[in-house]
């Protein structure tokens, strides 16, 4: 199993939180790699909420293709942060870490945000695919105030060589992923999280029903569901397609990925609704075992499980700031001055949101209105 720490604040904090969460949950991770995904950015980063971001890592060669299809793509570069590498045993450097932050082509300057989130979204594949075949060049993600770093190795030895504990980055929304490989080699692409248009999420367990996921979201016509290097990023992508594309409430992310039977949807006041998704989006039905954290554009987190509820999961914190862990000595670690009383266990209808700046939490349950 792997692990996963999420923190949400209404103040920027230092990724070494979630990293020091990873570490007291260390026995659920075997060291094949570490993913972070930071949003609503601080520092430095503050005064550039509305350029985006690229994230990703290259070789000499592979940056000189990025500036060459950047610069022909008409985007203008403002500014570039690499992490502050520090030489680790165990760890072998690549070139270039980096998260260059741009200005859009003087053409998108006054596109609508959907219109930009579909250039951005374009490029970061263009690029993936530029450099997957010897890879070159990785491009994580690609969007205003989001950075995304990703490594092979142990957790806080991955922090360490990027010098999460020496750098000023910081960030109200921090996910982070401490990989168990099963299913698949060592490759970055398949370390969480993952992240398309806004949306994130990262996933302990394995999606069994992989497959049919899959051919469903490739048949719907839209260029970002590609790639699936892990069985978890079609989560990323159901949720995509369920709040952005279809226009549901968040809620409904639940109902899709663990349809209700036919005898409780009826208690539900919105039961005809519910009765035409379960049909026309069956496919998306996931069977675990599985537990996803999310985010949404607006800063909204969550966790939810498949009706199996086979892997564990807790959620707490205290107003302005709250941990959605793995395990509850993740928990303990991020947040150790919270009522533990009221900490959140979600069972298998229940879906746990954190209100953006992590003003409130609450639980919704599928079985009620």
């Amino acid at each position: 199993m792997c692990r996963l720490a999420a923190i949400t604040s209404n103040e920027y904090f230092s990724p070494m939180e979630n990293i020091l969460a990873l570490e007291t949950m260390k026995e659920g991770h075997d060291g094949s790699g570490l993913g972070l995904t930071l949003k609503d950015l601080g520092g430095d980063f503050e005064k550039l909420k509305g350029y985006p971001i690229l994230s990703g890592i290259s070789s000499k060669s592979g940056a000189k293709l990025l500036d060459e299809f950047m610069n022909k793509a008409g985007f203008k570069l403002k500014e570039v942060w690499s992490p502050k590498i520090k030489p680790v045993k165990g760890i072998t450097p690549r070139d270039q870490y980096f998260a260059r932050i741009y200005d859009y082509p003087a053409s998108y300057k006054h596109k609508t945000t959907t219109e930009k989130e579909d250039l951005l979204m374009n490029v970061r594949l263009t690029l993936k695919k530029i450099g997957e075949k010897d890879e070159s060049l990785f491009a994580f993600s690609f969007y205003p105030d989001v950075i995304t770093l990703k490594e092979v190795g142990d957790p806080l030895q991955v922090a360490d060589f990027f010098g999460l504990d020496r750098d000023n980055i910081r960030a109200k929304i921090v996910f982070a992923q401490g990989r168990q490989n099963t299913n698949y080699a060592i490759y970055l692409y398949a370390c969480h999280p993952f992240f398309i248009q806004g949306y994130c999420s990262m996933t302990n367990g394995e999606n069994t029903a992989f497959v049919p996921i899959r051919e469903y979201l490739t048949g719907r016509g839209f260029t970002g569901y590609a790639g699936y290097n892990s069985d978890s990023e079609v989560l990323t992508h159901i949720l995509h397609y369920t709040v952005r594309q279809l226009g549901f409430p968040l809620t409904y992310f639940k109902d899709v990925i663990t349809p209700l039977k036919d005898t409780d949807i009826t208690l539900r006041d919105d039961k005809d609704a519910l009765r035409l998704i379960k049909q026309s989006l069956r496919p998306l039905c996931i069977d675990g075992p599985n537990m996803v954290i999310g985010f949404t554009p607006d800063g909204a987190c969550f966790m939810a499980h498949d009706a199996k509820k086979l892997r564990p999961g807790v959620v707490g914190g205290i107003k302005g700031k709250y941990a959605l862990m793995s395990e509850e000595c993740g928990l303990d670690s991020a947040i150790p001055d919270r009522n533990k009383a009221e900490d959140i266990f979600p069972m298998k209808y229940d879906m746990v949101i954190v209100k953006p700046h992590a003003e409130e939490v609450k639980v919704w349950n599928q079985l009620q209105n």
